[in-house]
């Protein structure tokens, strides 16, 4: 066969570097071979001509398909030449966080223990130049930062690989790529283990059931020999990953879990051949055999249970299409890459379909399924001028929408930038377990050399045996696993109630909450103000108050200056405008400096206090003053209702034992009549943000557990003093970036299953540490009086692991009916 036949051409239609479409207006060429080829993006280009430079066309000869993903499409050789350092490449997964500062997602390849994870997170930590790393054990994914005029993200790859474990940056068809691998791998080694266990078997039980003299001296030899050689592939294929990453460990000065399994099947494997060899002594090949099989066995079901909690976390990154179909300026449509749409571009999205990008809706009347980005199961209408967010599903009719956030910019984007930013943090309560676990290895190999030499010399027979189960017998994996698999499988139930966990320690908060304090405009109400009345001075005129209003309010994202806005004629233009938190805006109108707020700053500008024509307005409405130098100008009432399920919220907090409150910037009178009417246990109104977070200071000062739930700009300061601050999903952008749990349909009802479920999990926590240290508690003693055999030992060592994994995944349940 030619090399041509062999060789991967794409079509001319087709970027030659990745395979995917070509956009029309893309101009993007890199000569390959000594002829031009179209590449689809600046990515790709810069890869390929990468890959050029270097000498190494040869790839594209020799490759016989196109790559799945754009990170797949380099040469194995070019990723040592440190091809991860180009920004262009980098563009996917790597994101700045300061002038010199980056951070990026990375899944890790060979965790398979705590100290794997504190292994990885202390090597890199020790280069120069990284800032943070921290790994997650339960989803094998790191997110590391670096100063990028230090070290070089191929430096921290290569340090990684330099320890034995590979790490690649995240992406979707990466992750499920390892994790089919990794299976793959698991139960090739297991069908090896269990076949020459069941071989071994077979002439192992002739020996136990033979009698004295039954079984002459060359027939028992012939059967050890039959048995060693039926364990050889047992030990040296099937249990070689425990032996590797020992020696690795070992290397490294490391106690991991694997050293004491590695420890048994070693000792007993090298005592039974010293006594095949001098056809003396006992055999424990077919402990070996099973040992081997049932420690594999369990870390197999441990692994599908693992990877199955986590892929319902990862799943939101699957929800945008590929595909898009792009209208074109003659009226026609085509199908293009979701990857190579741009800010104002339309689409045609078609029932059935999911939403490509954030947008807004230029023709058609449909619903969209927004279940997995909100949490809410009844379809939202849409018609034409609302927003529609990428990933949700267009369910009845098709819909033309307008691309407005594309990429990094949308909010699925957001939502899953938070969602990795809790996965890789630890809280207090992993930290602990983890640092246990790392003694614990040591302690066990002291207890195991200790009864080793006691029974040696009260009965040497069996000083083996005994040394070898009680190296195996024990679980630290249970106490690693314990917290972590709950954890990641309890935030994935959450995301589907709508409740977002944004930070490591969220859920532990939320389970210990005494008391909930929200703010009340756009958390407690809807946030949809309108303009009820506006009440000028004597001689003033409403529509100009209001033109006044709009212009100093233009640039502010308040439900109030909505209102205003939506109420304005419009007409006037503001300079040198500047807002004080929590208090309200100036700036100068028509050459007259005006301030619109609270009653207290606006009267510093005016010079005297509020007339009583303004002064008296409904206790129910929102009041905010208008005034210039040395006169006032108008009050504006304005008002908002409370959320649909808001009395019942705080209806089921009350039940379930929280104390609830409201602290308000608004008039004191309007916030005590609201509070009033949705039965809060505690209003406080008039608060500036400063006020507002010493009434939490307060509160936290009484010993009490608390959860701040706000929206805006002013929240910000009080939601970082809370013990869990919570953020509703319309609110800010500030105030969902700073906020521990994001509510992302806007449903306050969700803060309940959220919390009960944060109760669920601790529960579940505390049963399964409970587990982890009881088992041990109890098997290492048994283990030591000689009680268990390697056999017994390792399904106990297995099914302890797989016993915690089976129980976090009870919480998966938490749409279906309370856990218990």
């Amino acid at each position: 066969m030619s090399e041509s036949s062999v060789s991967f051409r794409p079509s001319q239609a087709e970027c030659y570097h990745c395979g995917l479409p070509v956009p029309s207006d893309a101009r993007f060429e890199v000569r390959i071979g000594g002829a031009p080829r179209e590449m689809c993006c600046a990515g790709c280009q810069a890869v390929a001509q990468a890959i050029v430079d270097n000498g190494l066309d040869d790839y594209y000869r020799h490759r016989d398909a196109m790559p799945e993903s754009q990170k797949e499409a380099i040469p194995e050789a070019l990723e040592e030449l440190g091809l991860f350092d180009h920004p262009d490449f980098q563009k996917s997964f790597v994101r700045p966080v300061g002038e010199h500062e980056r951070e990026a997602a990375l899944i890790l390849e060979g965790i398979t223990c705590a100290a794997c994870v504190w292994l990885n997170e202390q090597h890199v930590a020790a280069l120069k130049g990284v800032t943070a790393i921290s790994i997650n054990y339960a989803t094998r994914r790191a997110r590391v930062r670096w100063d990028e005029r230090e070290v070089h993200l191929s430096d921290i790859l290569a340090a990684v690989q330099a320890i034995g474990y590979r790490a690649y940056p995240y992406d979707e068809a990466r992750s499920e790529q390892i994790a089919k691998r990794e299976r793959r791998s698991a139960l090739w080694r297991l069908f090896v283990a269990g076949f020459g266990m069941m071989q071994v078997m077979m002439y192992a039980i002739p020996a136990y059931v033979a009698g004295d003299g039954d079984m002459t001296a060359d027939i028992e030899q012939l059967l050890r020999w039959a048995s060693f050689i039926l364990t050889l592939p047992v030990v040296f294929y099937s249990a070689a990953p425990f032996f590797q990453r020992a020696w690795r460990d070992v290397r490294l000065k490391r106690l991991g879990m694997d050293v004491p399994v590695a420890l048994g099947v070693g000792s007993a494997f090298l005592a039974s051949c010293w006594a095949t060899f001098t056809a003396s002594g006992e055999v424990y090949f077919d402990s070996v055999a099973m040992f081997v099989f049932f420690l594999l066995c369990g870390r197999y079901l441990e692994m599908v249970a693992r990877q199955k909690a986590v892929r319902g976390v990862e799943s939101l990154g699957k929800v945008l299409p590929v595909f898009a179909d792009k209208l074109l300026a003659d009226g026609g449509e085509e199908r293009v890459p979701v990857s190579t749409l741009v800010v104002g571009d339309q689409v045609r999205v078609r029932p059935g379909e999911a939403i490509p990008a954030d947008g807004q809706v230029l023709d058609g009347e449909s619903a969209a399924d927004e279940a997995l980005l909100t949490g809410e199961s009844r379809p939202v209408s849409k018609t034409p001028g609302d927003l529609v967010t990428g990933g949700s599903v267009n369910v009845s009719s098709p819909l033309v929408i307008e691309v407005q956030q594309i990429g990094d910019a949308t909010r699925l984007a957001a939502i899953m930038r938070l969602m990795e930013r809790a996965s890789a943090e630890k809280p207090a309560l992993v930290q602990m377990a983890d640092r246990i676990a790392a003694r614990f290895i040591a302690f066990l190999l002291l207890v195991a050399v200790t009864s080793g030499i006691g029974w040696y010399l009260v009965d040497p027979d069996r000083a083996l045996w005994v040394f070898v189960s009680v190296l195996v017998v024990s679980c630290p994996c249970a106490l690693s696993l314990a917290t972590p698999a709950a954890l990641t499988v309890s935030s994935d139930a959450m995301s589907k109630l709508g409740v977002l966990i944004t930070r490591g320690h969220a859920i532990e908060a939320l389970a210990k909450v005494d008391t909930f304090m929200f703010d009340k405009t756009g958390t407690l109400t809807e946030g949809r103000m309108r303009l009820a009345e506006v009440r000028p001075v004597a001689d003033g005129s409403r529509d100009t108050a209001v033109k006044i209003a709009a212009a100093l309010e233009a640039g502010s994202e308040h439900a109030i200056a909505t209102a205003i806005l939506n109420a304005s004629p419009g007409g006037a233009s503001a300079s040198g405008v500047r807002a004080t938190t929590g208090q309200g805006v100036e700036g100068v109108v028509d050459g007259i400096r005006y301030r619109i707020g609270r009653e207290g700053f606006v009267a510093d500008l005016v010079g005297r206090g509020v007339p009583d024509v303004l002064a008296q307005g409904d206790a129910r409405h929102t009041t905010v003053f208008l005034g210039s130098e040395g006169a006032w100008v108008a009050a504006l009432d304005c008002t908002d209702m409370p959320r649909e399920d808001a009395a019942q919220t705080i209806r089921q907090l009350e039940a379930a034992g929280i104390r609830t409150g409201v602290l308000s910037g608004d008039a004191p009178d309007t916030v005590t009549s609201f509070a009033k009417s949705l039965s809060l246990d505690d209003a406080r109104g008039g608060l500036t943000p400063q006020q507002k977070y010493e009434a939490i200071a307060l509160l936290q000062a009484q010993h009490r557990v608390v959860a701040m739930v706000g929206d805006g700009v002013n929240d910000a300061p009080v939601l970082a003093q809370a013990h869990v601050s919570i953020a509703m999903g319309g609110g800010t952008e500030l105030a969902r970036t700073q906020a521990d749990v994001v509510l992302l349909g806007g449903r306050l009802q969700a803060l309940v299953d959220g919390m009960m479920l944060a109760r669920r999990t601790f529960r579940i926590i505390r049963q399964n540490l409970t587990w982890a240290f009881g088992y041990n508690m109890v098997a290492i003693p048994l283990a030591v009086a000689g009680w268990v055999t390697p056999w017994m030992a390792g399904i106990g060592m297995s099914a302890s692991s797989l016993m915690v994994v089976l129980n976090a995944l009870r919480l998966q349940r938490a749409n279906k009916g309370p856990a218990r």
